[in-house]
Formats: structure tokens, C-alpha cells, sequence
């Protein structure tokens, strides 16, 4: 078995088609379900945000694993195969350990840095044990995953060398709003902290981002009302952060005087309609208003951003932004590459260990077997052996072959880390003409014992 990832981002499709094969939380319980009678995946997580959608698998062959992953990806999102598989990209074995970690540490990120991915990861592996389609090889994995991110934050200011999709969002719309008639990014000395200090802002929504979003205008001086399908949810994310809360029937009027919308609802339509921006438009006089929308698929209908005095900022524009600005290759981000390194290797080597680690127990078994036909044939032949002369041979004939077996156990095990390792372990099974069943039996014990019920029956 092996690790595999297929998927697509920001990074090999455009916005439209990640907002096309966004899946909801149901959706993801639908491939998750599907893969527990897939023929080539036994492990599963889907990671689904809005900047990407991947699936992560423990396969039994590439090509089977990548067609089913892909298949099940279309399925779900309903998007064609054919026209899904352009941007569809494929890691496997090291390669797939080293994109998690590489999207883990925010590196692979939008904007680079971000720490939300770090959450998104989570929620997606705990989301998929409770589905039970998670083993040992994706505990280890998402486990090690996770670790990477937090040594990341942890170890270097990542965090600093990218900003968050809220930050760059409101760095972007600050000056348009702040001041009719400026450019979008120019901010003319002042941080778009300054500019938007005093503003009102509605957030829709209530989720995670919602949450980043909301506590980033309080912090910033920006008085924040924030709007839910769902009012206790709302007032509770408000009282957070010193807000107000209202159910979303309210949005339509409370646009006419707030200076900022923030929509980040998850929801499988728009949210905001053009009719409901235009009307508000109507309302404010020539006052210009900035809306941030973080969602996939949009909150926003896009055609809000022909209406006069609306300054737009969605996934697209982000991403332009980002582009715009170079990238943030900076000493933190190259700190972070060296620990996604180094923390690969390290994953590599212990798996290389692991694998081996059957046939060290099957060499150990056989010896054990040998050890005790030996003694019994000793009992055959000196059958007058006392009881403490039979013990003491007894010990020390397993203390011989536990000292014989000691160096080359210890020894296949540290030249199994290292890369091509895998040699090593032929050679041992080789050497002591192991027989591969009792290996298997040994590393798959499950399967053994189903197969030996099988042929019993």
C-alpha cells in the first residue's frame, strides 16, 4: 500500500472551476462513504476548502487509486470527468507525505502563510475518522501533518511573510472606500488598519473564516455586526468580539449605512444578491462601499462590481494581489521549506523502518521455531536430562541466537531508513530463505487471518 493524493487548487485551476467542484460537508461524507467498498483505496480524507478540494488515499495501485479518486471526485462534485482532469494534479509515495506537510505549513497556500490551513487540515482528518475510513497509515500520516504546521508557527514567523485571505481582502478595499476616488493598494502612507478604523462593517455568516474575518475589523477599531441564518450563532460570534448581532432578513437595510460587507457563508447559492447591493446603492448617496467576499462558490453575485461606488474583492482578486506582489520568498518561508525537508525525511526513514520491521519479526519467529524443535529433539535423545541442567541449555541456546540475531535485526533496520532500504530487506529474507506468507501474516494480520477462515471453510 501506498500514499496517494489527487486533487486541484489555486495553484493548477482557476476560481471558476474551484467554485464549480466546491463540496459541502455532505459531500464529503458521500466520497468518504464510497471509498469504504472502493476496490484500490482503503484509507481516505478529503481536504475541501475553498482554495482546494483533495483527496488523500492509502492505495493498493497507482493507476487504480488515481482513476477511482478522480472518478469519485467528479461524481460528487458534478463535474465532468473529461473536463475535471486538466487541472487535476497526482502526488504519490514521498511526494504526496511532502505536499500534506507543504500545505500543512501554509506554504502551498494562496497567500502563503495563512494559518487557517492548518485548522482545515484538522477538521478534515477528525471529520473522516468519525466517518471510520481512517487506519494507521492516515493517522501517521495526518498526525505528522500536523506537527509539521504547528513546528512551522511555531519555529518561524511564517506568519508574517504571508497575510491572511482577510488581510490582503481588506488591504485591498481600505483605500477604495477609505477615500472616494483612490486605487485600490495605494495607501498613500497610512496602514489599511488607519483607514478603516471607525468604519462599520456587517460579516455574514458565522463560520470559521467568518470568525477570522470579525475578529480582524475589531481588533483593527471597526464596529462589527455580523449576520446568520442562524441568530444564536451569530450573537455568539458577535459577543466575541464586542459586536452586534442580527438575523440575515436585516442585511438589506443594515447595507445602506455600513462602509463594509464581509460574506463568507459556505452556502450553496448567492447570498447577496445584485438587486439587494443595487437598492443599497440607491440609498448611500455616492458613498462607496467595499465588499469582501471570501466564499467558493461566491456569496456575492460578481456583477455588483459594475455598480457605481461598489469596490469588489473576491477569491480572483486575492489571488491577482498575491501574484502582484511577488510572493513572500522571504528567510521565514525558506525556514519553513527546511523543516518541511527535513520533516519528510524523517517520515520517510520511519515508514522505510516500519516496513521492514515484518520480516525482522518473521526472522525472530522462524528462529524461535528452530530454537524449539532443537530442545525437543534434545528431550528425544537425553531423555534423563535433569531439570536444571535442561533449563540452563535451554538458555542458553536462545541467548546463542538472540546474540546472532541481534546484529543484523538492529543493523537491516538502520539501512532500511535510508532510501534505498528497501534492498536491505531483500536481502535478509533472501539470506534466511523467509517465506513471504508468514511476512504478510505478520504485517497484515487482519488479512491473514481472514484468508486462513476462508480456505477453512
Amino acid at each position: 500500500m501506498s500514499l496517494l493524493v489527487v486533487g486541484l487548487s489555486h495553484r493548477s485551476a482557476p476560481v471558476e472551476v474551484l467554485e464549480d467542484v466546491a463540496l459541502d460537508r455532505d459531500s464529503v461524507a458521500k466520497v468518504l462513504d464510497e471509498v469504504h467498498t472502493a476496490e484500490h483505496l482503503s484509507e481516505a480524507v478529503v481536504i475541501a476548502t475553498c482554495n482546494r478540494l483533495e483527496l488523500y488515499a492509502d492505495v493498493a495501485t497507482f493507476h487504480g487509486g488515481v482513476e477511482e479518486a478522480g472518478r469519485f471526485l467528479a461524481a460528487h462534485s458534478g463535474v465532468p470527468l473529461e473536463l475535471l482532469t486538466p487541472y487535476l494534479y497526482v502526488h504519490y509515495a514521498d511526494r504526496a507525505v511532502s505536499h500534506l506537510f507543504h500545505v500543512a505549513s501554509g506554504l502551498d497556500s494562496m497567500v502563503v502563510g495563512e494559518a487557517q490551513i492548518l485548522g482545515q487540515v484538522r477538521e478534515a482528518f477528525r471529520f473522516a475518522q468519525t466517518s471510520g475510513i481512517t487506519g494507521r497509515v492516515l493517522t501517521e500520516l495526518f498526525q505528522a501533518a500536523l506537527r509539521v504546521g504547528k513546528r512551522a508557527h511555531a519555529e518561524t514567523n511564517i506568519d508574517a511573510a504571508g497575510r491572511s485571505l482577510v488581510t490582503v481582502g481588506l488591504a485591498t478595499l481600505a483605500p477604495a472606500i477609505a477615500s472616494e476616488g483612490w486605487a485600490i493598494n495605494q495607501v498613500g502612507g497610512a496602514s489599511w488598519r488607519d483607514l478603516v478604523a471607525g468604519f462599520r462593517a456587517v460579516v455574514v455568516g458565522a463560520g470559521s473564516m467568518s470568525a477570522l474575518a470579525a475578529t480582524t475589523l475589531a481588533q483593527a477599531g471597526v464596529d462589527v455586526i455580523v449576520a446568520n441564518r442562524t441568530l444564536d450563532h451569530a450573537r455568539r460570534l458577535a459577543d466575541s468580539v464586542g459586536g452586534s448581532a442580527v438575523p440575515m432578513s436585516e442585511v438589506p437595510s443594515i447595507l445602506n449605512d455600513v462602509d463594509l460587507l464581509v460574506s463568507c457563508t459556505g452556502a450553496a447559492g448567492v447570498v447577496v444578491p445584485y438587486d439587494m447591493v443595487e437598492a443599497a446603492v440607491d440609498a448611500r448617496s455616492g458613498r462607496p462601499l467595499g465588499i469582501l467576499d471570501l466564499a467558493l462558490p461566491h456569496d456575492v453575485d460578481t456583477m455588483v462590481a459594475h455598480l457605481p461606488g461598489v469596490v469588489l474583492a473576491d477569491l480572483s482578486a486575492l489571488a491577482e494581489a498575491q501574484d502582484a506582489d511577488g510572493g513572500a520568498v522571504t528567510h521565514d518561508v525558506e525556514a519553513v521549506r527546511s523543516i518541511v525537508i527535513e520533516e519528510v525525511e524523517a517520515y520517510s526513514a520511519a515508514r522505510r523502518v516500519d516496513r521492514v520491521a515484518p520480516t525482522v519479526v518473521a526472522l525472530r519467529s522462524m528462529a524461535a521455531e528452530v530454537v524449539e524443535a532443537e530442545l525437543l529433539r534434545l528431550d528425544g535423545r537425553l531423555p534423563d536430562l535433569d531439570d536444571r541442567s535442561r533449563l540452563e541449555v535451554t538458555a542458553t541456546v536462545r541467548r546463542v541466537v538472540d546474540k546472532l540475531l541481534h546484529a543484523p535485526t538492529v543493523r537491516v533496520k538502520e539501512l532500511a531508513a535510508q532510501p534505498d532500504g528497501a534492498s536491505y530487506e531483500d536481502a535478509l529474507r533472501e539470506l534466511f530463505s523467509l517465506d513471504l506468507r508468514s511476512i504478510d501474516a505478520v504485517a497484515k494480520p487482519d488479512a491473514a487471518q481472514r484468508q486462513s477462515r476462508g480456505e477453512q471453510s
